[in-house]
């Protein structure tokens, strides 16, 4: 067996041993890349090297794992991927999310702990070169707060299906306190806990700084059927959610080869027209974060839809030209 075909069985195998309910053959076939005849012949060369693979009825179908994990000597990280967990724990912490930077670096040493000394010492050599070779550029931008405690709550009461009570120094009641159903947790230039308040029925956001005296409650409170995060979250450009609008928009030539690199959302559609320039369409709420967002291309863009977006994109210029058409007083 070529080397490159050993990687890809054992690599299956740490599929196989990572999973609870185990993986049937198309799901294998789609995690490798591979198609399903192909898929069987590695499940087969799998069950040759680790005799504890189990089969899992499941109708239509069976389900395959490796449900007592792999020895040790299987699972030895390599430098490549020691770097990749370090940098991502560094670029959390450079954003300001310190709660979520300490995880990964414990992370981090509970991997190396258990890794055998040989293996650490062949990996010392590659990581530390690697680790001076590669840094994060810190961009200019809100340090979004993030108390290891506040996670910790809200976590907890996700995981038991429990409602929170806090009291919330925003919108339009400050100081006054909430009791919600949490729904989950969306991270960015500010961070923010998804939930449903007590007595609604549609989800919320609220900012994790506003958030004081937290406490988990024994009340229940479970996710609404069918509710997606991921769902909620692409709904919106940013984090504001508003009314749901079809965007369009053109842009010109000269910015058409950043644009066709360019994700504005999760949802667009990018066509490349024959003069050049490039039509990106997408549905989403939040037409004030991506106005501010849109500045940011100059005249590379225009906006074909909707008015709102034209209208909110006009007035927040003419705030800013009001401020700075005139000589500066101090």
């Amino acid at each position: 067996m070529r080397h490159e075909k050993a990687t890809q069985v054992l690599e299956l195998a740490r599929l196989l041993s990572s999973t609870a309910e185990g993986l049937t053959l198309d799901e294998m076939a789609e995690r490798m890349g591979v198609g399903r005849r192909t898929a069987e012949r590695m499940r087969d060369a799998v069950r040759e090297l680790f005799p504890q693979l189990e089969e899992i009825e499941d109708p239509p179908t069976r389900r395959f794992r490796i449900a007592a994990g792999l020895d040790g000597l299987y699972q030895a990280p390599s430098a490549d991927e020691l770097v990749a967990l370090r940098t991502a724990a560094d670029a959390l912490a450079a954003s300001g999310a310190q709660a979520r930077a300490a995880s990964l670096r414990v992370l981090e040493q509970k991997i190396l702990s258990a890794t055998r000394a040989p293996a650490r010492r062949r990996l010392a050599p590659d990581l530390e070169a690697l680790l001076q070779a590669e840094t994060i550029a810190v961009q200019a931008g809100p340090r979004p707060f993030e108390d290891e405690l506040a996670l910790a709550a809200i976590r907890e009461a996700v995981k038991s299906m429990r409602m929170i009570a806090f009291r919330y120094e925003g919108g339009s009641t400050p100081g006054r306190t909430r009791e919600v159903t949490p729904l989950g947790l969306l991270f960015g230039r500010s961070n923010y806990l998804v939930a449903a308040e007590a007595g609604e029925d549609e989800p919320r956001t609220w900012r994790l700084d506003r958030l004081h005296d937290i406490e988990v409650l024994e009340r229940p409170g479970a996710r609404p059927a069918g509710f997606s995060l991921q769902d909620f979250a692409d709904e919106s450009f940013g984090i504001y959610h508003d009314a749901v609008e079809d965007v369009v928009l053109h842009v010109r030539p000269h910015g058409a080869e950043d644009a066709l690199g360019w994700r504005f959302h999760a949802n667009q559609l990018v066509e490349p027209l024959a003069d050049g320039s490039v039509r990106v369409s997408f549905r989403a709420s939040g037409m004030l974060e991506l106005a501010w967002h849109l500045f940011t291309w100059g005249d590379k863009l225009v906006i074909l839809q909707p008015e709102i977006l034209r209208a909110v994109m006009v007035e927040q210029l003419e705030l800013a030209r009001g401020v700075h058409e005139t000589p500066a007083v101090i």
